[in-house]
């Protein structure tokens, strides 16, 4: 397979216009917000389990640097702006800017620095093999759960047991789905890709 330099998203729309990236960004605000709402509460945390965090792997990886970090800011101050989008909580509303600023809100300030970083390396082609991608989707993990738990910790004053516990411990496994889904499934896409470019 020939690697393509840039994203998925530029490799299928190499010729995209202002129009085109617009609406690349309310579509990924839609499947964001869709995504934010398959929610389950974990008991005693303020964080539920949502499909959230596979919709920012997503979206970074596909779209790239750019249209990825412009997307979730859009999706961001559309939830700050009062769009009830963001995932439902136990301790407040799933919308309005007391939600960036509360328990969570130190996800969501991970969701937005992973997508940068996601789409930087999948515009350097991190996302076309496995060996590649996997690491990737974990660094994008990791910076999502450092953000949140350490937003966590300071915001409920728990300890560091307490946090791991409210904050990391119930998401590993889904997490971990996550990630190999999707660093199974990119590189496939790309392969089929790089097939009808080379005809």
């Amino acid at each position: 397979m020939s690697l393509h330099s840039g994203s998925l998203r530029s490799a299928v729309f190499p010729r995209s216009t202002a129009l085109t990236q617009a609406l690349f960004i309310v579509g990924g605000v839609g499947f964001i917000s869709l995504l934010a709402q398959i929610s389950l509460p974990v008991p005693g945390s303020p964080v539920p389990v949502t499909g959230q965090t596979l919709a920012v792997l997503l979206i970074g990886t596909t779209y790239g640097a750019r249209l990825g970090l412009m997307t979730f800011a859009t999706y961001l101050l559309a939830g700050i702006a009062g769009a009830p989008i963001f995932a439902p909580s136990a301790t407040s509303a799933n919308h309005g800017i007391d939600r960036l600023i509360g328990a969570t809100g130190g996800y969501l300030v991970g969701m937005l620095v992973a997508s940068f970083v996601l789409g930087y390396l999948a515009d350097r082609k991190a996302d076309q093999k496995f060996r590649t991608s996997f690491p990737a989707l974990l660094l994008g993990d990791l910076i999502i759960f450092t953000l949140g738990l350490a937003w966590l910790h300071a915001s409920l004053d728990l300890t560091w047991a307490a946090t791991f516990k409210a904050g990391l411990t119930p998401f590993i496994l889904g997490e971990a789905l996550k990630i190999a889904i999707t660093a199974t499934s990119l590189p496939l896409i790309w392969r089929r890709i790089s097939r009808s470019l080379n005809r």
